[in-house]
């Protein structure tokens, strides 16, 4: 069978790897390289050259597909499991947040609402299902079971970052599965993984075992519609050329996918255009010197600055490997008339450079090796109260068409690159059974 798949993301390449074996698989992928979030940039210093994430990214404990899948393409011995340390920077100081004795010195929040907030983990951790937390708000949920002062004192800031002016419309589904997914915590804080050498290796490895099966990864090509004819995929538009095919799998974000097909997904049309996307703005520079001396890995921000978060690379991944110190700044947008869009790419560097250098007074220009913007309008849904009911599913209703991606179930109520290949996998095991059930329907 011949199947089209609609981008080079994990769930893309995850779908390819499952089915490329017994099918024809052709990856149509927009960009000039491929990984979608999961991409790489490779940077030379110094005489050394590695690949770094254009986004930053670490695996969970709980990451079992993930893990699988590095296991099954022999990646295993690149593997690291290294204590990632929290810090919270809260009126110009920096209060890290790794062991008990430390969430404890977090002046911010009173001792009761330290207790508050604790007993609000605590309860987190034992929920099995968020079905039901679906359809609250995240902000009155912790309002209700911890307090005015935690919310605003603690938890409003972060969401704030992550959902920029829809923080307060997010779910409490979404915040319990992000608390849960960040609870491999010890009595020295959290454990998190990362590959050695970055996860390029994972993307080429998912690449060249779909390309030595014969399959065709075809970069700067734009899909432009997807054709469906008497409720039946027939093929796609690229370039103007139509190429037929028996399946695609779409991975594209969902108002796109409404583009891609022409209105004719039916009811689900309606659901298309009713997801909210927001994008990202994520700079990445090369320091001289550390820049968190403290050692902290992530530092959230409740600062006046225009990123939500630091992340210093180099203070998670061994210095040597880089031999220059990495440093990720982030913020998050909602639509495409947002300065972090619209600004040329000097500009929002210019601008997070001065927060850096306000938060940081030690902090000089000079240091500075090299600087690099990403920016992307699809990064992932807002998890906005009631998401549950927009998830998609991953047949689509017309035959032949399969969804895969940040829009998945498997990636709600938390994203991740585990979400991802799952949701991949998926829409692979959906096409197989339905080839499978063709290929004996004369049974019937």
């Amino acid at each position: 069978m011949k199947i089209i798949i609609i981008g080079s993301g994990l769930a893309g390449l995850a779908a390819g790897y499952k089915l490329c074996k017994s099918n024809e698989i052709i990856i149509f992928e927009k960009d000039a390289e491929i990984g979608g979030m999961a991409a790489s940039y490779c940077q030379s210093y110094a005489g050394k050259e590695y690949f770094i994430e254009k986004y930053y990214h670490h695996i969970f404990r709980s990451d079992s597909e993930l893990l699988a899948l590095i296991r099954e393409l022999g990646l295993e011995s690149k593997m690291l499991w290294l204590k990632g340390k929290n810090a919270y920077f809260v009126d110009e100081k920096s209060y890290p947040m790794n062991t008990p004795s430390e969430i404890l010195r977090f002046s911010p929040l009173s001792f009761t609402d330290l207790v508050k907030l604790g007993l609000l983990v605590f309860r987190i951790k034992i929920i099995n299902d968020t079905t039901s937390y679906d359809k609250i708000k995240a902000k009155d949920w912790i309002i209700d079971n911890a307090g005015k002062s935690v919310y605003e004192n603690f938890f409003a800031p972060l969401l704030k970052s992550k959902f920029g002016d829809n923080a307060e419309t997010v779910s409490a589904a979404w915040l319990i599965g992000r608390v849960k997914i960040r609870s491999d915590r010890g009595t020295e804080g959290e454990k998190l993984g990362y590959m050695r050498g970055g996860f390029n290796s994972l993307i080429e490895a998912l690449s060249g075992e779909i390309t030595a099966h014969e399959g065709e990864i075809i970069k700067n090509k734009e899909v432009t519609e997807i054709v469906i004819t008497d409720n039946k995929v027939q093929g796609v538009m690229v370039d103007g050329n139509f190429t037929t095919c028996d399946a695609v799998i779409s991975t594209v974000e969902p108002r796109v996918l409404d583009k891609l097909t022409k209105g004719k997904l039916g009811a689900l049309q309606e659901t298309l255009q009713k997801i909210q996307y927001q994008g990202t703005a994520c700079a990445l520079i090369g320091l001289e010197k550390k820049l968190i001396g403290d050692g902290n890995y992530w530092l959230n921000i409740k600062a006046d600055v225009p990123f939500g978060a630091v992340i210093e690379h180099t203070n998670f991944m061994p210095f040597e490997d880089y031999g220059e110190h990495l440093i990720y700044m982030t913020s998050y947008f909602q639509d495409e008339k947002d300065a972090l869009w619209v600004q040329t790419e000097e500009e929002v560097l210019d601008s997070y450079l001065r927060g850096l250098e306000k938060m940081f007074p030690d902090f000089s220009r000079k240091e500075i090796h090299w600087t690099k913007l990403f920016r992307r309008m699809d990064t992932a849904p807002v998890y906005e109260q009631g998401y549950l009911e927009k998830v998609l599913p991953f047949e689509a209703g017309p035959s032949g068409l399969y969804l895969a991606g940040m829009f998945s179930s498997t990636n709600y109520p938390e994203r991740s690159m585990n979400g991802s290949i799952k949701a991949g996998f998926e829409s692979a095991n959906f096409f197989i059974k339905k080839d499978e059930g063709c290929e004996t329907c004369w049974l019937d």
